[in-house]
């Protein structure tokens, strides 16, 4: 006859193993969107020039207002300084163009030339400082090309950065404590070892023997 006292005592580990369990769906949950994007997005980049598409590119002229103009040519900016207010509010609404505050720009005594990399495409815009004379072309690469540029990060912003950040800190937590419960349940399932190292043992071997 079993006592109160053992009826209520739990298995050694238990307590362990429904924090692993807790932490690993928690982990799972966290990063289960950002690794299926992840994952498609590795099979879209891996096959960039079979899907690749034509670029949509727009190419304006536009001149400067007098105003502005004379305010531009008679200042001494230079170097990586930032544009002028009045002359960025400017822009912003006549190219209906989102300008970075923090974006690449480049001073020479006689122009502007701003580079406005984004996911999914790029553009940029030279404005000459005597004649107000500006160039501007916009080139859109589509939503596939975007996704692709999330996946690696390109020009998506200190926001996005921060996010793969704690994405990838998830999934390490989410293999951390995969591993672990492995562990805990590799003595009833044999395969278990042997399906672990291959996975490890497949990628080094293509590595050292097929990629140049």
């Amino acid at each position: 006859m079993k006592s109160a006292d053992g009826a209520g005592r739990k298995p050694a580990g238990a307590g362990w193993m429904r924090t692993l369990y807790q932490w690993h769906w928690i982990s799972s949950a966290l990063s289960l969107v950002g690794m299926l994007l992840f994952a498609v997005t590795g099979f879209t980049l891996n096959h960039a020039a079979d899907i690749e598409s034509k670029p949509h590119v727009i190419q304006r002229e536009l001149s400067l207002p007098a105003p502005l103009l004379s305010a531009l040519a008679a200042s001494t900016l230079q170097g990586d300084a930032p544009v002028p207010a009045a002359v960025r509010d400017w822009l912003v609404r006549e190219l209906d163009a989102e300008l970075a505050r923090d974006g690449s720009v480049e001073w020479s005594p006689e122009e502007l030339y701003m580079a406005l990399p984004r996911p999914g495409g790029d553009a940029w815009l030279r404005l000459d400082r005597q004649t107000g004379a500006l160039e501007y072309e916009n080139s859109d690469r589509g939503w596939l090309a975007y996704v692709n540029d999330l996946h690696k990060g390109r020009h998506a912003g200190k926001a996005w950065s921060l996010f793969i950040d704690v994405f990838a800190g998830a999934c390490l937590l989410f293999c951390l404590t995969g591993l672990l419960i492995l562990q805990q349940h590799a003595g009833r399932r044999p395969s278990t070892w042997p399906l672990v190292g291959a996975g490890l043992v497949l990628p080094v071997l293509l590595a050292l023997l097929l990629v140049h």
